[in-house]
């Protein structure tokens, strides 16, 4: 269930993912289309300025006062073909704003032997809102205007204005949509590493996050598993401990009922004065540890210990150890008290002992495990994978635990040491710092 969860909350990832950078390309396409027709429309708006003010105003007066094909009008239109040829505009011409809402062509610079005829006064289709502005004396940018005659274009405006500063009439310039659509493909063909990258970085990104995902899985599947190995062995040492007491405890029953049989009352007493003391033992482990981990190893291996006859004690401060993990905590110390009680188990009954010490303070962790038993000579290759002291036996790995302990302290840049100068006496020292 858990995994059809993350798989949904992955795909939904992956699809917001790609829907937003979707999203963000047609944006960016849209974009560069309207950067586009405005640079364009605004380069046309300072062109037809530039025309509008260097037109022979006298001459279009002239014109004006009486709207004939005379030589007046040839005049201007000759010099506003020019500019059309020059400029690349579909036309260029002249414009009579006399209301608010239509406006009329009066001059289009066109060759003479130009096969379409314009009118003079023709009406535009400048849009009203643009008429309006040039009613107003204002310069002007329409929208693409679709035109079933001339096709799509786009058309701007500036008043032609006399010495004096009176406005005498408009300059229209028309931009084919084909021109703008030409400039507009190029731009984007220009710019088309810009879609691919944002495209290959989309697949990167989500590659990455797979890779990542399947990554933290594994990490979390081997930690998971690691935790459970180490659980694992604990309980079943707890159990192996509690059918120990269990057996003991039956063998104890039957000496009490033979003895109570044979009226030996005293003896009876004596018997139940021994096993008191070992109960006590028992229950002389400290409960009121901060680390409920390390409390349920201690008591496990306080229960292994007495099994094998060996005195176990505890100095453990009133800390929960939090910079370390539980099953690092546990794997360093568990490995370190099975390797103590191995040690001492080797000793007669009275001399087998060992001593559990885990601090704190400000600066770092002080675990250490002192144990009776046979010293160590060489202390070079302990930490080595496969090497050990012990015999192996009953199908078990040797060598294994104390090179798991090293790579865990190194990891927390601690350090391990073992101080084996004390007769029969070694020590196991670990320090890793909190900061």
């Amino acid at each position: 269930m858990k995994n059809r969860k993350i798989k949904l909350i992955l795909i939904l990832a992956v699809i917001l993912l790609c829907v937003f950078t979707s999203l963000n390309i047609i944006t960016s396409y849209v974009k560069i289309k309207k950067t586009v027709e405005e640079s364009i429309a605004n380069q046309s708006l300072e062109a037809a300025i530039s025309i509008a003010s260097a037109i022979d105003t006298d001459t279009y007066k002239k014109f004006l006062e009486d709207p004939q094909k005379n030589d007046y009008y040839w005049e201007i239109r000759n010099y506003l073909n020019d500019a059309r040829v020059k400029t690349g505009a579909l036309f260029v011409y002249t414009i009579l704003v006399d209301n608010p809402e239509v406006s009329s062509a009066m001059i289009m610079g066109l060759p003479k032997e130009h096969a379409m005829s314009f009118d003079i006064g023709e009406t535009c289709t400048v849009p009203a809102n643009e008429v309006y502005k040039a009613y107003n004396g204002e310069t002007y940018v329409t929208e693409v205007i679709d035109d079933v005659l001339h096709g799509s274009y786009v058309s701007v405006g500036a008043p032609i204005k006399d010495e004096a500063g009176e406005i005498v009439g408009y300059l229209g310039i028309d931009i084919s949509a084909d021109m703008l659509n030409g400039i507009k493909g190029k731009v984007i063909k220009d710019n088309i590493f810009m879609f691919i990258f944002n495209g290959v970085l989309i697949l990167v990104v989500i590659a990455s996050f797979l890779l990542l995902q399947r990554w933290y899985q594994k990490e979390v599947a081997k930690e998971v598993g690691a935790t459970e190995d180490t659980y694992q062995a604990e309980i079943k040492t707890l159990i192996a401990s509690v059918s120990s007491l269990r057996h003991d405890f039956t063998n104890h029953i039957q000496v009490l009922h033979g003895l109570l049989q044979l009226e030996k009352t005293e003896q009876a007493k004596q018997y139940l004065c021994s096993l008191s003391k070992e109960v006590q033992a028992i229950q002389s482990l400290r409960v009121n540890i901060d680390h409920p981990g390390l409390s349920i190893l201690l008591q496990t291996k306080k229960l292994t210990a007495q099994n094998h006859n060996i005195d176990m004690d505890f100095t453990i401060s009133q800390n929960a150890f939090y910079k370390i993990k539980t099953t690092d905590l546990i794997k360093i110390l568990s490995n370190l008290i099975d390797n103590a009680i191995e040690a001492a188990i080797e000793l007669p009954e009275g001399q087998r002992k060992i001593t559990i010490c885990c601090k704190a303070d400000e600066t770092q962790y002080d675990f250490s495990v002192t144990n009776t038993g046979p010293n160590i000579e060489d202390t070079t290759y302990i930490f080595k994978r496969g090497f050990s002291t012990k015999k192996a036996g009953n199908g078990k790995i040797r060598g294994q635990g104390l090179f798991i302990v090293k790579e865990i302290v190194q990891k927390y840049n601690g350090h391990i040491a073992f101080d084996s100068s004390n007769y029969q006496e070694t020590t196991a020292i670990v320090k890793i710092p909190i900061k």
